[in-house]
């Protein structure tokens, strides 16, 4: 509380400041209110400098919220559909959300209003990835013990949503996997496909 107190006062200071620092002449003028301001607020020569200069331009400006969009039976029913498409990014799962609706709603998992299926087929990917960001944050458990390498992590391309077109000769796709020997009481797992 304390901390509050001298930030508004020195926002006060600030402001009985700036009117004589603006209308000053000389540049002794100057240096002297920069010099009391400083000596006052603690504040480092350029910081003070800048505010002295821009405070009006640096005062945020209060924005009202706007209204939500999306009603709790909706954000819901995306919860729902994210959970049976077994948690997959939300730029993944809005193609597919007509489809996964559709099976929801046949098999009685998932009952909407017209209003709700209207605003979830009409959702955009960013929205659904916001409004899943408080479910994302619930069900994080890091399970996976890999790291991307550091010296080749710049040069190895990625492959995303896209399919690569690679038809040269030596392309190659590979992944890497620690084994975690330790959940198996020293004995080394054998992870071979005896269909390959």
């Amino acid at each position: 509380m304390e901390d509050g107190l001298r930030l508004q006062t020195r926002r006060e200071l600030l402001q009985h400041m700036i009117p004589q620092y603006r209308e000053a002449s000389t540049v002794k003028r100057k240096c002297k209110l920069l010099d009391a301001f400083t000596a006052a607020t603690g504040y480092n020569r350029k910081y003070a400098i800048w505010l002295l200069n821009h405070a009006q331009e640096g005062q945020p400006i209060a924005h009202a919220p706007r209204p939500r969009h999306y009603g709790p039976d909706v954000q819901h029913a995306l919860f729902l559909v994210w959970h049976a498409a077994n948690r997959i990014c939300a730029k993944r799962l809005m193609p597919f959300l007509p489809t996964l609706l559709g099976a929801l709603e046949r098999h009685e998992h998932l009952h909407l209003t017209e209003e709700c299926r209207r605003q979830l087929l009409s959702m955009s990917a960013a929205t659904a990835d916001r409004l899943l960001a408080s479910q994302r944050k619930r069900g994080q458990h890091g399970l996976s013990t890999t790291r991307a390498g550091t010296l080749l992590k710049q040069q190895i391309p990625i492959r995303t949503f896209e399919q690569w077109k690679e038809t040269r000769p030596g392309f190659l796709e590979a992944e890497r996997a620690r084994p975690l020997w330790h959940r198996h009481r020293g004995r080394v797992p054998l992870h071979a496909d005896p269909h390959r």
